[in-house]
């Protein structure tokens, strides 16, 4: 037990660097469902239109995210080193390749978002909702959205590698002040108080824009004039050059993260297109249980986050052995913790649904389901993703792809598709089934995480390859 269980010190500094995380996560979960149930008193095809939407977005954020992975893992480790100039050269690659990433998404939405928000709109769709009225408030909520998508961008590049220099504060901070001016422009402009216009899923999408460039705009501001503590901001944009080698190294570990995350969150949207193929209802039960189910998550995924830092600045310093110790504390804290969060959300689950009065029975009978079962799952997505998080830090980014992405679509999304299409198990069963396919997963990265294979120091290896040595600014 003694290596599980860590002495009060290590908790300490485990709780320093996760709970500013879990802070900020957790209001932004916690706004989010406060959205979810203004938009959802509205009506329930302007929030299964808005979750639509929020599925197709969260396809670009996570290839934002993977795409920022890479340089990611090399700015932790740079900074467990002391190299500021390797941070800063990790900075820019995650600028250079956040906002291709960007470019990309934008172009596919602007071009093709009502095809995609039409792939949810099944033929055997209840009669309760109109097909055509979501259609209509999707496009309506995404048109904003989109002019949204550069702070988010610019913000999630600044706050990441923050985070990665150990300051988990500032984020933290940023991202309440944002969360409580979305809450109050919700009010305002979904509603039609204080003299504006009632706006609806509009206004709802506005809120959230002019919260991302507050947001976007406390991190930047704070970092360039705190050049002393982030050493890598001094000279930033002085030169937009990246040494080539480490160019070049970064992208063999960051790509396959980026295309794990794009093939990921886009598998995860075509599961949830499967289970829209049970009707609307299902569309709108699952998105209210996600969000508050993710309002529960904040804690695993925070502990993921903490395996990224405190692991990879314990491998950039050389400390092998100290950072195997670490990762399986973590391992055993996040799966506890997550266990206990499952019991409550369990217990709770009948309660939240309540709160969305203008919805149908059905619908919250379905939410509560849904909510139940990702609250019996919640230890396994716990182990799963510090796995996975243990496997990214030491570089083994391919494995990592295999282990998440390849397996979705190759087991989970052809197995959806079957079951969607080729039998009429309740929808309910059909999802407790797709989520228990995730202990494969959790088999696969125990054997992997055991075996030690992910124990690299990438920066050593930089320093002492001559020819990738760091130019300076």
């Amino acid at each position: 037990m003694s290596k599980l269980i860590g002495d009060r010190t290590f908790y300490k500094k485990v709780l320093t660097v996760a709970v500013p995380i879990m802070v900020q996560n957790g209001i932004s979960n916690f706004v989010s469902l406060l959205d979810n149930i203004m938009i959802g008193n509205v009506g329930t095809e302007q929030m299964s239109g808005v979750g639509i939407v929020n599925q197709l977005l969260f396809v670009l954020y996570l290839g934002m995210f993977g795409a920022m992975a890479g340089p990611g893992i090399y700015a932790a480790q740079f900074f467990g080193k002391g190299d500021h100039d390797g941070v800063c050269h990790a900075f820019r690659y995650k600028m250079y390749i956040g906002l291709a990433v960007l470019a990309i998404g934008l172009t596919i939405l602007i071009l093709n978002g009502e095809a995609l928000l039409s792939l949810y709109l099944s033929d055997l769709a209840d009669t309760e909702q109109s097909p055509e009225l979501v259609l209509l408030y999707g496009r309506e909520y995404l048109g904003v959205m989109l002019v949204g998508l550069l702070p988010f961008a610019i913000e999630e590049v600044y706050a990441s590698t923050l985070r990665e220099c150990g300051e988990t504060r500032v984020p933290m901070i940023a991202g309440l002040v944002a969360v409580g001016v979305n809450l109050f422009l919700n009010y305002v402009f979904i509603f039609g108080n204080f003299g504006a216009p009632e706006l609806g899923v509009r206004g709802a999408a506005l809120a959230t824009v002019i919260s991302r460039v507050v947001q976007a705009g406390i991190v930047v501001v704070w970092t360039h004039r705190n050049t002393l503590r982030m050493q890598f901001a001094k000279g930033l944009y002085h030169s937009f050059r990246i040494p080539a080698k480490l160019a070049e190294k970064i992208s063999v570990k960051g790509l396959p993260l980026m295309a794990n995350e794009i093939l990921w969150s886009t598998g995860m949207a075509v599961l949830n297109q499967s289970y829209s193929r049970r009707g609307l209802d299902a569309v709108a039960g699952l998105n209210i249980a996600s969000t508050i189910t993710n309002l529960f998550n904040v804690v695993f995924i925070a502990m993921g986050s903490a395996v990224a830092i405190m692991v990879g600045q314990l491998l950039g310093a050389g400390k092998t052995e100290e950072a195997k110790d670490t990762d399986t504390k973590l391992l055993a804290f996040s799966v506890a913790s997550s266990a206990a969060l499952g019991v409550i959300l369990f217990v709770l689950a009948p309660l939240f649904p309540k709160l969305y009065v203008e919805t149908t029975e059905n619908v919250r009978s379905l939410a509560v389901g849904f909510l139940r079962v990702g609250a019996v799952c919640m230890p396994i997505f716990a182990f799963m993703h510090a796995t996975y998080f243990t496997l990214r830090t030491g570089g083994k980014t391919f494995i990592t792809f295999l282990f998440d992405s390849v397996f979705l679509w190759g087991v989970s999304v052809p197995v959806a598709y079957l079951i969607s299409r080729r039998t009429q198990l309740p929808i309910l069963r059909f999802y407790l089934f797709m989520q228990s396919l995730d202990l494969i997963k959790c088999a696969i990265g125990f054997v992997l995480v055991k075996k030690g294979i992910w124990v690299q120091n990438l920066v050593r290896e930089d320093a002492e390859a001559p020819e990738a040595a760091i130019e300076e600014k």
